[in-house]
């Protein structure tokens, strides 16, 4: 039985990208950056994903959204949605992003795929908010955390606990 959340990681660590800590930016600059480096974020993703598309649109009532990135898990069989948030997670960044699972889920799964997993990666997450704005149990919706650097050992130990 597929578990998301074992492709899942908390936090990603984009000291690749090169990007100063505390350095402010925009959330289309990191997009492109995430690009630019491709395979570097695919190794820091694990393993198995496959780029498939950047800013992909998706239309409900004639009004258009964009998803930041998709990716599909060859080994998992199922698309993973990337919201990308340069600030503090908010409960709308997640109901955001359950409409393109639920889009994805009713009209782009092939026969044999799971379910689609969707990531709102931001600079802070609560975990706490996440615990109150998802349903018991659900599995399909994450919020991590990415760093632009690597962790000093305090922080690690913090991350840990």
């Amino acid at each position: 039985m597929f578990n998301p959340r074992e492709i899942i990681r908390d936090p990603y660590i984009l000291e690749f990208l090169g990007i100063a800590q505390g350095e402010h930016f925009l959330e289309s600059n990191l997009e492109q950056q995430l690009i630019s480096k491709l395979q570097k974020f695919l190794l820091e993703l694990g393993r198995g994903f496959t780029f498939v598309a950047r800013q992909k649109r998706i239309t409900v009532d004639d009004e258009h959204y964009y998803i930041d990135l998709v990716f599909y898990n060859i080994l998992s069989r199922c698309y993973v949605l990337i919201d990308l948030k340069t600030g503090r997670l908010t409960h709308q960044d997640l109901g955001q992003m359950q409409m393109y699972v639920n889009y994805y889920t009713r009209t782009q799964m092939n026969p044999g795929d799971n379910p689609p997993v969707g990531i709102v990666l931001c600079a802070e997450k609560s975990d706490m908010l996440v615990r109150f704005t998802l349903p018991e149990g659900e599995n399909q919706i994450f919020a991590a955390k990415y760093m632009t650097y690597m962790p000093t050992s305090d922080e690690l130990k913090q991350l840990l606990l």
